[in-house]
């Protein structure tokens, strides 16, 4: 996924330019730019960014944009599916983002993660570390249990109380 700093370049880039569409798909996510409206005389168009993610509802940006384009079936119903077994069990705790930063699974690219799916916690094990400006903060399980999914990958911003693990506490 592009990073905020990314799209705002793009939004720009596109601003400046005579193109009318522009669409930016990469593996779950989907970004899509167009411009709308005129003015007599001479044109301002602006950018609507309406970002997909195929795992959490929509995120829009600048004004909505009506008719977004739909997913393929087969990736759609994956999302369902997963969505769908993660919320009939309710008796998964779920560890989340305490901060605005970016997940890391492990210490450095080299290491191991701190956690994988299988894997035992106790309450103050460490699963993974938030970095936000410049600061590495250690995430902990908060409960005892079993680690049954990772919900972010390795890099990915996450959200202020972003679900980033489910654990089936014991």
């Amino acid at each position: 996924m592009l990073k905020i700093q990314e799209i705002r370049e793009i939004i720009k880039l596109v601003d400046q330019s005579t193109i009318e569409e522009f669409v930016y798909e990469h593996s779950d996510s989907k970004i899509k730019l167009k411009k709308k409206g005129a003015i007599t005389g001479k044109q301002v168009a602006t950018p609507q960014v309406v970002v997909e993610e195929l795992r959490q509802p929509a995120v829009e940006a600048a004004q909505p944009v009506a008719a977004v384009q739909q997913a393929p079936k087969a990736v759609e119903n994956q999302g369902v599916e997963k969505e769908e077994a993660t919320s009939q069990d309710e008796s998964l705790h779920k560890i989340t983002s305490p901060m605005v930063g970016t997940f890391y699974a492990s210490s450095s690219p080299d290491a191991d993660p701190y956690a994988r799916v299988g894997d035992k916690v106790n309450k103050d094990s460490v699963v993974c570390i938030v970095e936000a400006m410049k600061l590495f903060n250690e995430i902990e399980a908060e409960v005892n249990g079993e680690i049954v999914e990772v919900l972010v990958e390795n890099g990915q911003l996450v959200e202020y109380g972003q679900p980033l693990f489910l654990v089936k506490a014991q």
